[in-house]
């Protein structure tokens, strides 16, 4: 399994739209590759039905493949469809794959179960499949319940606080630290890895 994020970092509501219409095309281009595509995470953006980003869980033989593709700069050149009279037509996002962390021990997470929520039919709130897992030293947590299974769901979870507890003052976890905030920070413009093109998000091949 792989983690993969897509980002507008500072950008503005146009870049937010373009982090939302780039998630639809990777998972387009995910079932192309017979990939399975979970979405861990997200944050929604101002403006509706757009994202600031949305952290992904890649798994498939292809994996690789995909990522290499999409991994860097993102370009969209379109008029803004918020502000028509803007000069700017060209808005950039980022996409990224999250390195590998070393996993939290066990004995130092609680995890809890719940019920599932959300969409799935009434199987989904049947069993307790959804983990919480909460770090007992710093009480940070997260939920996860995009797998079918507690075991699955309990995995992504240490995963996942593995990456949140990166996030702090922590000496361990300084340059892991620094990487992502430098992605969220400063997106390269000028060298987009893809171009799309157009409300309809059509892609242009790069040089």
């Amino acid at each position: 399994m792989l983690l993969f994020q897509f980002s507008a970092a500072k950008g503005p509501d146009e870049c937010c739209l373009a982090v939302a219409k780039a998630l639809k095309r990777f998972l387009q281009d995910a079932i192309k590759y017979s990939l399975e595509v979970d979405i861990l995470a997200s944050q929604s953006g101002d403006k509706q039905d757009t994202l600031h980003s949305v952290l992904l869980s890649i798994k498939g033989e292809h994996t690789e493949l995909l990522t290499n593709r999409w991994q860097g700069s993102i370009q969209w050149v379109c008029q803004s469809p918020y502000r028509p009279s803007h000069k700017r037509k060209n808005w950039y996002i980022g996409a990224m794959c999250l390195p590998d962390l070393q996993p939290i021990g066990e004995s130092e997470i609680q995890f809890t179960t719940t019920k599932s929520s959300g969409a799935g039919g009434q199987h989904v709130n049947k069993t307790e499949s959804a983990v919480r897992a909460t770090h007992m030293a710093t009480g940070i947590s997260v939920k996860v319940q995009s797998q079918r299974s507690q075991h699955a769901n309990k995995r992504l979870a240490a995963i996942l606080l593995a990456h949140k507890l990166a996030d702090l003052n922590d000496n361990h976890y300084q340059q892991h630290k620094a990487a992502r905030h430098q992605f969220h920070q400063q997106i390269e413009r000028g060298s987009a890895k893809l171009v799309f093109y157009g409300d309809q998000f059509v892609e242009k091949e790069c040089q």
